[in-house]
């Protein structure tokens, strides 16, 4: 108990010192696609838990159990290797243990992730859902055990079992990304507007639409913009509100799964689709940095785009160099390093038996979850250097031509 008293305390002050360095040996961790190997992992942590004791650290747990369980959704985004490590960065330094599971694009293997996570013993479920409504099963099952649930940047819908929520300001995304495009149009009306969206199963693609929408849809309804790849968008230009079903409609037809290669798919359609008058000088709503350098790549090979801006968000490093080299507009900086201390910070105070603190709240269908927000920061050529490299999110000699 002091141990874990300890553990706690640790943590507290470095969520509030925001420590980002590497993890402790106490911390234990997995970069594998599923759950699979985590009974080997399990043969060694008595051992583990043994030599831990011998060496009098007092910032491990005392037992072989695992107290923070983290399932992301793929490995195959940088954006989520970037969490990871800022999870066992700051967990490790505060002597928890935990074990990171990813479930690369499949709801099942999700699934069995928090059932491995739940047989290791697990108080804290800390999840970023592959699909909001079907990861709603998996956090049940965690919550009949006992665990607290905490949502990760994606909120999981229809379901009671959801304790809190952790994200950037999704909204506000979305608005900055349309805002973008509208401050750097070109001049005169008819300017073609190509709109990509998330994955239908990301509750986030919704927000992050309803954002730019917001923003984007006067610019439509007069028009100033035309939108060249989407029926259902040019049917609702003239609604200033989307219902989520009418949301649901758009996406539909502009889609990127989140997946690179629709995303590179989706474009070549539509450039191939498109006429002169939808081509020239265009803008492009890109909903996250993967999807955006595909599509980048498309238009830009396309003789009859003269130019065009395209939005991006993650802040990846891919994307970064893409801005430096004037490929990609605009990438949003959301710093994992402060959304995964919010989580780790509220994961804490449940340990604590205390109540996290949260700023507002997010309705998923069935309640509304206490949430906590993080600040987005828009980042394109003017400001990466001070953005990224002066906040130390990056090193500069990741990237070239940088100024």
């Amino acid at each position: 108990m002091k141990k874990k008293l300890l553990s706690m305390l640790l943590a507290v002050a470095m969520v509030a010192t925001m420590l980002t360095g590497c993890g402790s040996d106490t911390t234990t961790t997995t970069d594998d696609t599923t759950a699979d190997d985590v009974a080997a992992d399990d043969a060694t942590a008595d051992d583990a838990t043994a030599d831990d004791a011998a060496a009098g650290d007092e910032g491990g747990a005392a037992s072989g159990d695992v107290q923070v369980g983290i399932v992301l959704p793929t490995k195959d985004e940088p954006r989520w290797l970037q969490d990871q490590a800022q999870f066992e960065a700051i967990l490790g330094d505060a002597g928890f243990t935990n074990q990171v599971l990813f479930s690369q694009g499949s709801s099942a293997t999700e699934k069995t992730n928090v059932e491995t996570l739940i047989s290791q013993g697990i108080d804290v479920l800390i999840i970023c859902a592959q699909d909001a409504s079907a990861a709603a099963a998996a956090v049940e099952a965690a919550k009949d055990a006992g665990i607290t649930v905490i949502a990760y940047d994606r909120l999981i819908t229809g379901t009671e079992a959801v304790d809190y929520y952790v994200t950037f300001d999704s909204f506000s995304v979305g608005v900055a990304q349309g805002q973008y495009l509208i401050d750097n149009a070109p001049d005169g009306t008819g300017i073609p507007l190509y709109l990509y969206a998330g994955a239908a199963t990301d509750n986030n693609a919704f927000i992050f639409f309803e954002g730019a929408w917001s923003v984007l849809q006067p610019k439509i309804a007069d028009g100033t913009f035309v939108i060249a790849n989407s029926s259902e968008a040019e049917a609702l230009k003239d609604s200033a509100e989307l219902s989520r079903e009418e949301i649901g409609k758009i996406i539909g037809q502009v889609t990127t799964d989140w997946d690179f290669n629709v995303a590179k798919s989706k474009a070549e359609a539509h450039l191939t689709a498109a006429g002169a008058d939808m081509k020239g000088d265009v803008l492009v709503l890109g909903p996250n940095d993967g999807t955006a350098r595909s599509i980048a790549d498309v238009f830009a090979t396309d003789k009859d785009v003269t130019s065009f801006k395209i939005t991006g968000q993650d802040a990846e490093t891919a994307s970064v160099q893409y801005v430096i080299d004037g490929k990609q507009s605009m990438t949003i900086f959301k710093d994992t390093r402060t959304l995964a201390a919010d989580s780790v910070a509220m994961a804490v105070a449940v340990l604590n038996g205390e109540t996290p603190a949260t700023d507002t709240t997010y309705n998923n269908e069935v309640k509304d979850v206490p949430a906590k927000q993080t600040d987005i920061v828009v980042v394109t050529q003017d400001n990466v250097k001070e953005a990224l490299i002066d906040s130390e999110y990056y090193d500069a000699s990741e990237f070239t031509g940088l100024e």
